[in-house]
């Protein structure tokens, strides 16, 4: 279990709630900043994928459950009864946990691309990501297309 102090900011919770992922091995995980992007829906979203269903699921306890421990307000949630796509809404902080497959088919982040992107190095430092790098991200799947 990390150690964790509660966040001051919507930035700094969406850091934390990275770092909370990256600890249940989350792979890819992505910070979008989009506090300048008129009309969307939080400050920040946190992207990251899982490997099945059941690490889906691991990863949206434990930030379900260290969030909780930090006294921030319960979350909404959708997606827990299938799994490929589970969303945390923080309401400033949308936690996006997906797998491979669900993540290449949405691209959501090519959806929010005018967003400024952050990921987590290995000491969980918040790390300015290039998008040029996006397409990395996607598993190619028989039906996927651009």
């Amino acid at each position: 279990m990390i150690k964790l102090t509660k966040p001051r900011s919507s930035r700094s919770l969406a850091v934390t709630i990275g770092k909370i992922a990256q600890s249940k091995l989350a792979n890819d995980i992505l910070i979008l900043d989009l506090r300048k992007i008129d009309m969307a829906p939080a400050d920040f979203f946190v992207v990251c994928s899982s490997t099945s269903t059941t690490h889906t699921k691991a990863i949206f306890d434990e930030v379900y459950y260290q969030v909780k421990e930090l006294d921030q307000d319960l979350p909404k949630s959708e997606g827990l009864d299938t799994r490929g796509w589970v969303l945390i809404d923080y309401f400033d902080v949308v936690v996006n946990i997906m797998t491979e497959e669900a993540r290449s088919y949405y691209k959501l982040e090519k959806l929010w691309s005018d967003a400024k992107f952050m990921t987590l190095d290995e000491e969980a430092t918040a790390i300015s990501y290039s998008k040029n790098n996006l397409n990395e991200l996607y598993v190619e799947t028989a039906d996927s297309t651009d």
